[in-house]
């Protein structure tokens, strides 16, 4: 049953604060707590999921590796993307996790529709959003989930305007070569809060369905 969802903006904010308060939420949290997005920008940072390969950071310079219990290998966060941490109470929807995971992806492809990005897409056994770059796929939207007691809590990330060099030091999300491109690459001028408010929509219109 849904209770309504609360959204928080938290601009530029500490990855290790914010991934406590995310753990802290979803461990006291009871059937009866509203579901919360939080809309945040971290400082350069790459993230580990927990079966991470470490052989994926090619070269991490003087950004910071943080591991974590989320799905997926190694990303990149920094300025001028757009991070939502979904804390959802799935079993409370009736979701199935990989129902879950296909109906933020659809939230992103929307997003980018609404903006102009009509031909973003899904790739087979390569979770996220991808955009024709060429005659391949470059991927502009990453998302990496970690199940509770059926609470989900981490997220997606949606590039929007932000320095795509820190993803050539990695191999993104465990793909060597993968191209990774944000919405000012695809000619694309966006608010960072805008994009934001309009994938939160999107996000609770695909979780109400």
């Amino acid at each position: 049953m849904n209770r309504g969802i609360t959204r928080k903006v938290l601009r530029q904010a500490d990855y290790l604060a914010t991934l406590e308060a995310m753990r802290a939420f979803t461990n006291t949290r009871t059937d009866d707590t509203p579901d919360e997005l939080w809309q945040v920008e971290h400082p350069a940072i790459f993230t580990l999921g927990q079966a991470g390969k470490e052989e994926h950071i090619l070269n991490a310079g003087n950004i910071p590796v943080i591991r974590t219990e989320r799905g997926g290998q190694v990303t990149y966060h920094g300025p001028g993307q757009v991070v939502i941490y979904t804390l959802v109470d799935i079993r409370r929807q009736g979701l199935l996790v990989k129902d879950t995971v296909l109906r933020l992806e659809q939230a992103m492809i929307n997003t980018l529709a609404d903006f102009n990005t009509p031909d973003a897409s899904r790739k087979p056994d390569a979770p996220g959003v991808y955009v024709p770059d060429g005659e391949a796929l470059s991927k502009i939207g990453a998302i990496g989930l970690k199940v509770s007691r059926g609470r989900i809590y981490h997220g997606i990330a949606l590039n929007v305007c932000m320095d795509l060099g820190p993803f050539s030091a990695i191999n993104p999300c465990g793909y060597a070569g993968l191209r990774t491109v944000d919405m000012a690459t695809m000619g694309i001028s966006a608010d960072w809060l805008t994009v934001a408010d309009r994938l939160c929509d999107h996000i609770e219109i695909q979780l109400n369905q």
